[in-house]
């Protein structure tokens, strides 16, 4: 097969399926004790678990030589049914497969295993359903690269045993991998976490708690930047601010639906005065009783709630990382309450607001996804079904292209998904909008409709820029630190030459302050051109320096972080200009 039909999603797929196969096959000439877990593909790859073997990283260049050996022998790969007795015979020493063979017959399903072998023998056989290349002289040598080893609980429950994880990547061309390889190590470089401590914004303690991110003062300001201009689009787009408490009662939780459906992810009761509660998991309920506080008519709708609610969920400790996964995190949450007549109009304002306050960011590439029915929801088909239609029309009649998620809507409602694109391409997922018919229902939602009659609104779940912490991290790693001057905590950096400008720089510094503008004073010792450096690694936008020409002349010298040296200017020319670009927002 020639190399550019790989350029096919689903067929490198099949490659890198293949590829897997051959990494096991590998491990077993060189670790002929070994138990195989499973092998599937991942995105960019491959991974495979196994048991009963000893390896570091160290060992992975082996390994790797090892498949480029079996891949000149051209082995072919053979698909065959077999009977559930004969699949136990096969694999009677492997017990992880022998577990998935259980299932299989549980659940009647059929048998497939692929044998890869050359002339005379059969090299690895694996339980597999494939499909697979028909040999592997279609699996490039120069184009696949183990990347790395990790611990993996069997099945991914972490009653079971773990085993150990190969990590791997491959292309149809080395040029393709030697690409990969680079953006790899421009995300390394990017990595939020390196970059909170680096830039003194946050840091993650384990005397703290697991996932549980502690913000220094300069992260503190940065979040207080993004969460201000949110609040202040919120407020100009017509919703109104609510607050509700960390904990609520486990009734509410019961009633809402999410102790039965979302149990997995909150934390277990605790007891106050012989009630149970429990921390808040999502800001809906909260909401939904304000709206049913007092009674609402047609003429009070839609009604738009906004809350900037911190919320907690159980996530397994293997999982979290960094900002991007935590326990504890800030939503950018509201809930709209709408008639039927209102709600296409409703979701399109989300979708243009959500687009708009990306780009503002720096956002300018998403992919738009529609989520559908879960197996596990609630409420009937037939809401689903006008749920997901009106979701469906909103997208179509604004031009939005789109895919579709099949099941991974949310238990209680479809949802339309932006996954915003940072500067490596990578999808981050963002802004969510989600219909839902069942919650008003559940705690009896109504306003009075011009007829008179009671009748139940749709409500609208809706995050623009999803997680506050997340958001952070995605904004750290598309900018590489360097944010744009309106984010950035510190704006610019003053440097006096020597003492003698000491005073003129802290004048500069308060006529900065007083046009709001975030400068500080470097300290005086250390010499000039390492106040630079350190500003520099700080990714300051702007650095001030004051010496004897700029003192007498009533300017500073100015050095932009990206663009370089600029030159001397009046200060006051220089403030009248910075605060033109912080009130455009420039990117």
């Amino acid at each position: 097969m020639k190399k550019r039909a790989w350029k096919k999603e689903n067929q490198l797929d099949t490659l890198r399926h293949s590829t897997s196969h051959i990494l096991a096959a590998a491990v077993l000439e060189m670790f002929p004790k070994t138990k195989f877990g499973i092998g599937p593909t991942i995105e960019n790859g491959f991974y495979y678990d196994f048991d009963n073997i000893k390896i570091s990283e160290a060992d992975l260049p082996q390994i790797e030589k090892q498949m480029r050996e079996l891949i000149k022998k051209d082995l072919k790969f053979k698909k065959e049914i077999v009977s559930f007795a004969e699949a136990k015979k096969l694999f009677k020493d492997q017990p992880y497969k022998l577990d998935l063979i259980k299932e299989l017959q549980k659940n009647k399903k059929k048998i497939s295993i692929y044998k890869t072998s050359d002339s005379k023998n059969i090299v690895f056989l694996d339980l597999c359903a494939g499909p697979h290349v028909n040999s592997t002289k279609e699996i490039n040598p120069d184009a696949f690269k183990l990347t790395k080893i990790a611990g993996a609980y069997w099945r991914g429950d972490e009653k079971n045993k773990m085993l150990t994880r190969i990590y791997g990547v491959a292309f149809a061309t080395k040029k393709e991998l030697d690409e990969y390889s680079r953006m790899i190590e421009e995300a390394e470089k990017r990595d939020h976490r390196l970059l909170g401590q680096k830039l003194d914004l946050f840091h993650l303690d384990e005397e703290f708690g697991l996932g549980l991110p502690l913000w220094h003062p300069k992260g503190a300001l940065l979040r207080q930047i993004i969460e201000d201009y949110s609040i202040k689009e919120y407020l100009q787009n017509g919703y109104q601010l609510l607050r509700t408490p960390h904990i609520a009662r486990l009734d509410l939780w019961k009633k809402s639906g999410h102790w039965n459906f979302y149990r997995e992810n909150m934390y277990s009761p605790m007891e106050i005065e012989k009630e149970k509660y429990v921390v808040k998991p999502m800001n809906c309920p909260g909401h939904i009783l304000i709206y049913n506080h007092q009674p609402k008519s047609y003429r009070d709708l839609p009604l738009r709630f906004a809350e900037l609610g911190t919320v907690y969920r159980y996530e397994k400790s293997g999982v979290l990382h960094g900002l991007t996964r935590v326990r504890g995190f800030t939503q950018d949450d509201a809930h709209i309450f709408c008639a039927p007549n209102q709600i296409n109009q409703e979701i399109t304002d989300c979708l243009k607001l959500g687009l708009k306050v990306l780009k503002i960011f720096g956002f300018k590439e998403y992919d738009i996804y529609l989520s559908t029915r879960p197996q596990k929801y609630i409420g009937t088909i037939k809401n689903w079904g006008k749920a997901t239609a009106a979701l469906k029309y909103a997208l179509e009649k604004n031009n939005l292209k789109y895919q579709v998620d099949p099941g991974e809507g949310v238990f209680y409602g479809p949802k339309i998904d932006l996954k915003i694109k940072d500067s490596l391409g990578r999808p981050w997922q963002c802004t969510t909008i989600q219909i839902d018919f069942n919650l008003p229902e559940k705690f009896d939602v109504s306003y009075i409709n011009e007829k008179g009659k009671k009748e139940q609104p749709i409500m609208i779940h809706r995050a623009l820029l999803g997680s506050i912490e997340r958001f952070v991290g995605v904004l750290l790693e598309h900018f590489s630190g360097a944010l744009p001057l309106w984010l950035s905590p510190v704006q610019l950096e003053i440097i006096n030459v020597g003492s003698g400008h000491r005073q003129y720089a802290k004048e500069i510094y308060s006529q900065l302050l007083e046009n709001n503008i975030r400068a500080s004073i470097s300290d005086e010792n250390l010499t000039v051109s390492k106040r630079i450096r350190e500003a520099e690694i700080q990714k300051i936008p702007y650095i001030l320096i004051v010496g004897d020409k700029e003192l007498k002349n009533k300017t500073v010298n100015v050095r932009h972080y990206r663009r370089g040296q600029e030159g001397e200017i009046k200060i006051e020319k220089l403030i009248e200009k910075l605060k033109k670009e912080i009130e455009n927002k420039t990117i």
